[in-house]
């Protein structure tokens, strides 16, 4: 069985920051971890090679750091690791890089699962794994919840709704993004991380790819940020001495208070 595992390095949340010209988040300078969402699909990915044999490849796409979280991919079991990397690419949106994406996947193929994470913490879309399989014209499982069975061609899985569960059988190929319960995530092993320092990395550009400039980067992103404001916090409280005003008066202005927010 042939696996694409799609990841993500993130801004760990203390450290997001938002450029308030180009409504980027600033990547560069700030501490980056592989988003946490992904390493549950890491973790069913390995889980399957582990159960049905067979090979995992971490596609991740980035600037040159971005290879740390691959290389973390490495270390908690993947076989390969290739990362894209252009300065084309920056300022990508979640549509830019699910073109991206397929067209690194589909120089894989041929595969018979992509599994992502459910959404990318700094982004929160959940638009990427959906876009990719769009591009690859895929079937796709989104909120898997549990792999059921894989046999004859086909994956059965449970997936996470409003109001329970869904069950589905895809033809494989297919695409899932998969939820936290889907698995517990490993820890990378001392082993592990040796044989990740080692193993070199696939580096992919634009031209690689023979990606459409057109369709990468800040100028092929059809979602714009307008405009970036931080919000103010303000509490403004009233307090009263019982003691000056007396019981009854403090009383009185504390019903007044409730009743005009329709609150008594």
């Amino acid at each position: 069985m042939k696996i694409i595992l799609c990841i993500k390095q993130v801004p760990e949340t203390s450290s997001v920051r938002i450029d308030e010209q180009t409504g980027a988040i600033v990547r560069e300078g700030v501490e980056n971890i592989v988003n946490p969402l992904d390493l549950y699909a890491i973790e069913v990915a390995l889980q399957l090679k582990e159960t049905h044999g067979g090979h995992v490849t971490a596609v991740s796409m980035g600037p040159k750091h971005t290879g740390k979280a691959v290389r973390e991919a490495l270390a908690m079991g993947c076989d390969a690791g290739i990362l894209i990397s252009d300065g084309k690419l920056a300022g990508s949106d979640t549509y830019a890089t699910s073109y991206a994406l397929s067209s690194a996947i589909a120089r894989l193929a041929p595969f018979d699962l992509i599994i992502t994470g459910e959404r990318a913490t700094d982004g929160d879309t959940g638009q990427v794994g959906p876009g990719i399989a769009s591009f690859l014209r895929l079937p796709l499982s989104t909120y898997t919840s549990r792999i059921v069975s894989l046999d004859a061609g086909y994956a059965t899985v449970e997936r996470l709704i409003e109001n329970g569960y869904e069950t589905l059988r895809l033809p494989l190929p297919c695409l899932l993004t998969v939820v936290k319960e889907i698995a517990h995530p490993r820890l990378p092993t001392l082993r592990g991380k040796q044989r990740a320092r080692r193993t070199e990395l696939t580096v992919w550009t634009a031209d690689d790819l023979k990606l459409d400039e057109s369709r990468v980067g800040l100028q092929g992103s059809p979602t714009r940020v307008v405009k970036v404001e931080k919000p103010q916090v303000a509490r403004k409280g009233k307090i009263l001495d019982v003691a000056k005003v007396g019981v009854r008066e403090a009383a009185r202005e504390l019903a007044d208070f409730l009743a005009e927010r329709n609150l008594l």
